[in-house]
């Protein structure tokens, strides 16, 4: 198992397939994008279901998340899902996407053992989507998301990061919508992890203020269980329909993180906020066998911290960003 010295064990296994994404949203990377990585510096295919097959096989993974980057930029993706479905230890997968071409491979997702997919909206208006992705995008994430529901990989999970003076006005808006389609909202606080390192704790959206905002229209009832998960939940007036707010900065769920993560280059974080990696490309290239795979990964987790210091005045943002590390 993955245990850490503070009692927490990780099922929970967030794979990074790229690092390139074909949105420039304003809170994660600059205009002009990023220095990507290498291709020789990116796991193969072979190398990722390898490592996820340690990973459910050994170590007790139980949920395996494809991220990005973008994950549909990775040509591959749909042949990678379906090996690890095929996994003795078959782990449930997940997929967290811009949406943009999710229309074209929902159903082969699907059909390769998805079960089901996040994907990011902030707006319902096109030209504020703009402005914050510098992309013309909006009608195409509103058709993935669709082709997502229709094709089964539900629930469908829908992320909106709110930002002052953009659309942070717009949280019960959004939230009627995603009833009406079928969708569960999740809002995200804006974390410290853009590109630009220009994240502001003042400016922040706090999930406070998002949860005044939706009480003025909803009946907001808190779920009694949350267990590990990184969402807080409310059903809206009576149910069944729910939202989520994940509040990572001003509720921290650190005491109850079940998540390990794998980077696009083969480095394993215990944790979003860290500043530290430990690499498992190298001796995977090098010839370790599982075993050692696995002992490794089970040694980059044990020295996890108890949280992820977001409160204190010494914190520095990880070096990698958002698009680098993998939701």
């Amino acid at each position: 198992m993955l245990l850490d010295t503070h009692g927490r064990t990780a099922t929970d296994l967030r794979v990074s397939l790229t690092d390139r994404c074909n949105l420039r949203c304003t809170y994660c990377m600059p205009e002009e994008g990023l220095a990507w990585l290498a291709k020789p510096e990116l796991l193969t295919d072979d190398e990722i279901v390898r490592l996820v097959g340690v990973a459910v096989g050994q170590l007790g993974v139980t949920d395996v998340r494809f991220t990005g980057g973008e994950p549909l930029l990775r040509r591959g993706l749909v042949s990678i899902v379906e090996r690890c479905a095929a996994l003795a230890s078959r782990p449930r997968l997940s997929l967290t996407s811009n949406g943009i071409g999710l229309e074209r491979v929902a159903v082969p997702l699907r059909e390769a053992g998805l079960d089901r997919v996040n994907v990011s909206l902030d707006t319902l208006s096109p030209e504020t989507f703009e402005r914050m992705t510098r992309r013309r995008r909006h009608a195409d994430v509103l058709r993935g998301l669709a082709a997502a529901r229709d094709a089964g990989l539900t629930p469908v999970k829908v992320n909106a990061v709110l930002m002052p003076g953009i659309n942070d006005t717009e949280a019960p808006e959004l939230l009627a919508w995603a009833l009406a389609e079928g969708y569960e909202l999740r809002f995200i606080e804006q974390m410290p992890l853009d590109a630009q390192h220009g994240w502001q704790r003042a400016e922040m959206i706090t999930a406070e203020r998002i949860l005044a905002a939706l009480r003025h229209r909803f009946t907001l009832t808190p779920e009694e269980t949350r267990g590990s998960a990184p969402a807080e939940r409310w059903l809206v007036d009576g149910g069944p329909g729910r939202v989520g707010v994940i509040a990572s900065v001003t509720r921290p769920f650190c005491r109850a993180c079940d998540r390990t993560r794998l980077t696009a280059d083969g480095q394993v974080r215990d944790c979003l906020f860290t500043r530290e990696e430990s690499d498992l490309r190298g001796p995977l290239r090098g010839g370790a066998d599982d075993a050692e795979l696995a002992e490794l990964w089970r040694r980059a987790m044990w020295g996890k911290k108890a949280g992820s210091g977001l409160d204190d005045p010494t914190f520095q943002q990880p070096q990698r960003p958002m698009s680098s590390i993998g939701g």
